[in-house]
């Protein structure tokens, strides 16, 4: 009876030694990957110069043409009309297949293209990303507008995120693109306030781009492509974030220059889109938040005078696959300094196919 009392708690002292074992390495390897998270974070400084590349057809704007300009968030490439994203209540972490991440992303150009448009503000265009198979997604865009300039400056980019631990998220890197057909004579990166608590590891780097564009009377049209925080967030963020941006637009258009924004906004862009779009109900996942108008500057413009009969969402929640009658919003659009003329504003309701984010397409002049 002894040894056998013995031999047992020679047994109970093994596996109290081993689960003590496992607890610790569970812990040290949590605190490694924290540590490296920490580490390996770093923010890229601000008014980074971009470097204008492409090749345009043509040298200057001036004021006796109409101009149409296109704003399409890309999703990275996996958003079919089924996906669902983990960061939004969804499940999935990674596009379908590199497959799916090459017809999105064409999908997505094709459609831009058939707007004939001489700008273009891409968002979530990635490259080397784990979530999207390591596609260049850039390159991919770059190759289908052979006649277009363009500036790229990098939007997000992440250490390897272990969640969800099924298939982790991994490392990305993601761009925000502006193409022109005339000659970009420089661009810069400009650094956006996010958090800095620990929310920051959700929103890493958010910017705008600004690129500079020859235009009659010796001054410049200035594009600004804009990609806003939404994870990340906070209503002391999002009011810095717009802050910057309209003052930077507001000191170009003082200066004679003219200012045309576009992009993704991750704000609700009318102030009431959830409302008309979703049967008058006030919806909100946190993010989609009214447009701050009362910090717009009177010399900016909202470009809200839609064509149509018919208000079009430009985006939508990913927590379940898309259908008519889903939660929808307009988050995505223009401004633009008043010494512009917008001349018609359209969303274009693509039902979804390749993006969660539908195209908008402006007609604009210079005054």
């Amino acid at each position: 009876m002894a040894k056998q009392g013995k031999k047992k708690r020679s047994i109970i002292g093994v596996l109290v030694r081993t689960v003590i074992a496992i607890v610790l390495i569970v812990v040290l390897a949590a605190i490694g990957y924290f540590a490296y998270i920490m580490i390996d974070y770093s923010r890229i400084e601000d008014n980074y110069k971009l470097t204008p590349s492409g090749s345009a057809s043509y040298t200057s704007v001036n004021k006796s043409s109409t101009y149409t300009v296109v704003t399409q968030n890309l999703g990275f490439g996996a958003y079919v009309q089924d996906y669902t994203f983990f960061m939004d209540g969804g499940k999935e972490s990674w596009a379908r297949s590199k497959e799916s991440v090459i017809d999105c992303i064409g999908d997505g150009c094709d459609t831009v293209k058939s707007f004939d448009p001489d700008f273009v503000f891409f968002q979530e265009v990635d490259f080397d990303s784990t979530r999207s198979y390591h596609v260049d997604e850039s390159k991919l865009v770059a190759d289908r507008f052979e006649n277009y300039a363009f500036t790229a400056a990098v939007n997000y980019h992440s250490s390897f995120l272990l969640y969800p631990f099924t298939k982790p998220h991994g490392s990305s890197n993601s761009e925000i693109m502006t193409l022109s057909r005339y000659s970009i004579s420089s661009g810069v990166r400009r650094s956006l306030p996010i958090s800095k608590s620990f929310s920051k590891f959700l929103d890493l780097d958010r910017c705008y781009s600004k690129s500079r564009i020859a235009a009659e009377g010796g001054k410049e049209l200035v594009l600004y492509n804009v990609h806003l925080s939404a994870y990340g967030g906070s209503d002391t963020i999002r009011s810095a974030q717009m802050t910057m941006l309209f003052n930077d637009m507001k000191e170009e258009y003082e200066q004679g220059n003219y200012c045309v924004c576009g992009g993704d906004f991750n704000h609700d862009f009318t102030g009431t889109s959830t409302q008309d779009l979703n049967g008058g109900d006030s919806v909100s996942f946190g993010w989609a938040q009214p447009f701050p108008e009362d910090l717009l500057p009177s010399c900016l413009i909202r470009c809200t005078n839609y064509a149509g009969d018919k208000l079009y969402p430009t985006c939508r929640n990913c927590d379940v696959p898309y259908k008519e009658g889903n939660f929808t919003i307009i988050v995505d659009g223009f401004l633009v300094s008043e010494n512009v003329e917008c001349v018609s504003v359209t969303n274009h309701y693509t039902a979804f196919t390749y993006s969660d984010h539908c195209p908008v397409v402006m007609e604009f002049k210079l005054k």
